[in-house]
């Protein structure tokens, strides 16, 4: 069974609090989904592989440390996921960067692909997928089958606020896929909307309805 780490660093929580108001606007939301996205990645990345290198500073050598595993990648899942990549880039700047175009039908609730663009070696990468919201599942789950679909094999999902549904449903279909959670929120409503949550995260983020 896949790990579900909540994240419970206090600036983690304090920011997500903060962007479920209704009244935050587009800019600060995106600022701040950029800086979660950001504190996320730092706990998300913390059993990466390191090896001893040597190295010179300007004293003396030394043995220092640098990262030894598999090269990176960030695949968010278009629209709202474009909002967590640049907060992610900002500690992982050589990470390459793909994108799945996923919607939801509105009266099935099914995610249909429409656009998927992929680096050329995403099979030999550390793969972080990521969405503001894992609501029913539905989009994560097949963005993650696309993936395997396409060679990769190791990937982490990252998203900022989930509900139980969509985290049982990932654990369901993709047990071998770990989750990283900003926040474990009550449950879905009538609508497929997380619940309290912080709305539509894609529309808050690029200001659309």
């Amino acid at each position: 069974m896949s790990k579900v780490q909540v994240m419970d660093h206090p600036l983690i929580q304090h920011k997500i609090s903060y962007i479920r108001r209704e009244d935050v606007g587009s800019k600060e939301f995106r600022e701040i989904v950029s800086e979660i996205s950001a504190l996320m990645c730092y706990e998300a990345t913390r059993d990466l592989k390191l090896k001893d290198v040597k190295i010179q500073t300007p004293i003396c050598e030394m043995t220092g440390k640098e990262l030894s595993g598999k090269k990176m990648a960030v695949v968010p899942i278009l629209r709202a996921g474009l909002g967590m990549v640049d907060g992610i880039l900002s500690l992982i700047p050589a990470a390459k960067v793909g994108h799945i175009g996923l919607y939801r039908d509105p009266e099935t609730f099914q995610p249909i692909e429409y656009f998927c663009k992929l680096p050329a070696d995403c099979e030999e990468r550390e793969v972080f997928v990521v969405d503001p919201m894992l609501a029913t599942g539905g989009s994560c789950a097949a963005a993650v089958q696309l993936l395997k679909e396409k060679g990769v094999r190791h990937m982490r999902l990252m998203c900022i606020i989930a509900a139980p549904e969509g985290v049982e449903r990932m654990q369901k279909e993709h047990p071998d896929v770990d989750l990283y959670i900003g926040a474990l929120d009550e449950r879905l409503n009538e609508h497929k909307y997380i619940v309290p949550g912080l709305g539509d995260a894609g529309d808050r983020i690029f200001g659309t309805k």
